[in-house]
């Protein structure tokens, strides 16, 4: 497992990257039966006529995997991935077949003046896919233990 990062370890511009996911039809299907049943996310045939040209994952299961990717070693934080607040951009469906990861950059880091045991780092993950290309860009607002807390 990789070392837990606090705050204090944290600089601008650091990357990590995460393990990877193969996104496969079944899985497709099986998030949109639950959480977002439009034609599109459910029927080869019908997505074929719509706007993406055939199967595509929903943007929310895209969201699902990267958590899945960010928490499973793509952004160790000591103390969780506690989101306070994000920014969403879904630029590219996801296919059956693709092999996404994770790259994400540290771009801020402050300490919390009235909570110093903590602070907030913010941090721009892009979920990228078997060709190379960003699926969604995600910039997250952590909260974010402090080493000497």
């Amino acid at each position: 497992m990789t070392e837990l990062l606090y705050l204090d370890d944290l600089a601008v511009g650091m990357q990590f990257q995460s393990p990877t996911f193969a996104v496969t039809e079944a899985d497709i299907k099986r998030f949109a039966s639950e959480f977002d049943q439009q034609p599109f996310h459910l029927d080869d045939a019908a997505a074929k006529t719509t706007f993406f040209g055939g199967l595509a994952a929903s943007g929310w299961h895209t969201a699902a995997i990267t958590m899945r990717l960010l928490t499973s070693g793509g952004l160790p934080l000591a103390g969780g991935i506690i989101g306070m607040s994000v920014e969403l951009a879904w630029v590219k469906p996801v296919r059956p077949g693709d092999v996404l990861h994770v790259i994400s950059t540290v771009q801020e880091v402050r300490r919390s003046k009235s909570k110093p045991q903590q602070g907030v780092a913010t941090v721009l993950s892009e979920t990228v896919d078997t060709s190379g290309d960003t699926v969604q860009r995600l910039v997250s607002k952590l909260l974010v233990t402090a080493r000497d807390a």
